[in-house]
């Protein structure tokens, strides 16, 4: 739900909050017919039931529910045993609801001041590819707090394993957060499929008496057996409200959406008439009509080829950016992604730019620790004062000079001027061009609606 007003928002949440108090006790009526067991049924988390914790306290007692050692290990210790706890079906399961996984927690920027200079920028806001990062931490956790296992006992690890599937979408408002003053994130469960599950997240701050909304974002996880080479069942979702049926509805709209964009996709398709109109203008754009042969490209005025607009880093694996599962940590990889988008579109407009969202980033391979991370950064589309970039992970491997696209991601920035427009010189220019393109007409549809 995109909230125009901040008040009701907090109506909202506090809502939630009350009910989420009472998760420990109380089960739905679902849990006693399926479990045969009271209500009184402890659901082992003296951990997840914590609130107003911080990050890094929700990093550490997500490892404890999980039964995870400190300390990196080459080989990871097996959890097979765990495997026993799983539910076969969800029908084994209580039906949840969204209130049972509100969770709050705090980013403690005001009295931390190792914390701040981790996340301080350099006018003295917050770096938001820090934000991304606890953000999706955040979101596992909400996640597993979803997760209420009757086959799983007080003293029992977690046989599931939680991972980040893509971000939707993630809008930013105007407001810079101050690196000197907490930030409060807040959010829970808002659609359940089989395995997957969609959260929405909040992150605000309070700064002179009003609470300032930075962002809302949208989360898919995955829940995963304890192995982690398979799905595993989650409990279903029921909607109490009206306001709940909306947010349900507008998940399973968007699971739809991603579907029909996945059909739709340039690697599947050819682009629609409309489309393959806008790349042959853009050619005849650039070649002289009287010259036969077609074949001598010239740049038009206030315009940039594609091709050398392209911007690289290269980033190691260490252990120290590892999750809990011993894979390099997601939100690790979207940091230095977004990090370089925005250096990049600064680059490209000769101004710091403003990044006004985040959609479709994806999670299409684990990646290893140790692994060798090529990331690239393109500027695929320009419209005025607007600059959309695509930024690809690759891991290299060194030995065979072999590549493995493991991550993409797409950001829209926003410059106080207006831009040199972007051109494609090839065709798979054109396509980066036309899926630009497509990314930044979705993000202007959602703009004029949201409110976070």
């Amino acid at each position: 739900m995109l909230w125009r007003n901040t008040s009701k928002m907090k109506m909202y949440q506090f809502a939630l909050r009350t009910c989420s108090s009472n998760i420990i006790t109380t089960n739905s009526s679902t849990a006693a017919d399926t479990t045969g067991k009271e209500n009184s049924y402890n659901y082992n988390s003296q951990f997840l039931s914590a609130n107003d914790i911080t990050i890094s306290e929700m990093k550490k007692y997500a490892s404890a529910y999980m039964g995870l050692d400190r300390g990196y290990k080459p080989l990871k210790e097996p959890r097979t045993h765990l495997l026993k706890l799983l539910p076969e079906s969800q029908d084994e399961l209580p039906v949840r609801k969204m209130c049972d996984s509100f969770s709050t927690a705090v980013i403690p920027l005001k009295d931390d001041k190792e914390l701040q200079e981790k996340y301080v920028t350099v006018n003295g806001n917050v770096r938001l590819g820090r934000l991304m990062e606890d953000m999706d931490v955040f979101a596992v956790w909400v996640t597993y707090k979803h997760i209420l296992n009757p086959r799983q006992k007080p003293e029992d690890y977690s046989p599931y394993v939680i991972v980040t599937l893509l971000i939707d979408r993630m809008s930013f408002t105007s407001f810079q957060p101050k690196s000197d003053a907490n930030i409060h994130l807040s959010g829970h469960v808002s659609w359940v499929g089989k395995s997957s599950i969609e959260v929405m997240v909040w992150a605000e701050q309070y700064v002179h008496g009003t609470w300032e909304k930075i962002t809302r974002a949208l989360f898919l996880t995955a829940a995963r057996n304890s192995n982690n080479d398979g799905p595993a069942v989650v409990n279903r979702l029921m909607p109490v409200s009206e306001s709940e049926k909306k947010i349900f509805n507008g998940g399973e709209n968007r699971r739809k959406n991603r579907i029909l964009r996945q059909q739709a996709s340039l690697l599947k398709v050819v682009p629609n008439s409309e489309e393959q109109q806008v790349i042959h203008d853009l050619f005849l754009k650039t070649v002289d009509k009287r010259d036969p042969t077609i074949h001598r490209r010239t740049l038009p005025p206030d315009s940039e080829w594609m091709d050398d607009h392209v911007y690289n880093s290269i980033v190691y694996g260490h252990p120290e950016e590892r999750n809990m599962h011993d894979k390099i940590f997601g939100g690790f990889l979207m940091r230095n992604a977004l990090e370089l988008a925005w250096m990049s579109a600064g680059m490209y407009s000769k101004y710091r730019p403003e990044l006004l969202h985040i959609s479709d980033i994806h999670f299409q391979k684990p990646v290893n620790v140790g692994s060798v991370i090529n990331m690239h950064a393109h500027v695929v589309y320009t419209e005025r004062n607007y600059v959309q970039m695509a930024v690809f992970a690759d891991v290299l491997d060194p030995v065979t000079s072999h590549n493995i696209t493991t991550n993409s991601f797409q950001y829209t920035f926003e410059n106080p001027v207006e831009v040199y427009r972007i051109l494609p010189r090839s065709y798979s220019d054109a396509m980066l061009y036309i899926d630009g393109r497509r990314h930044f007409q979705k993000v202007m549809r959602l703009l004029p609606k949201s409110n976070l």
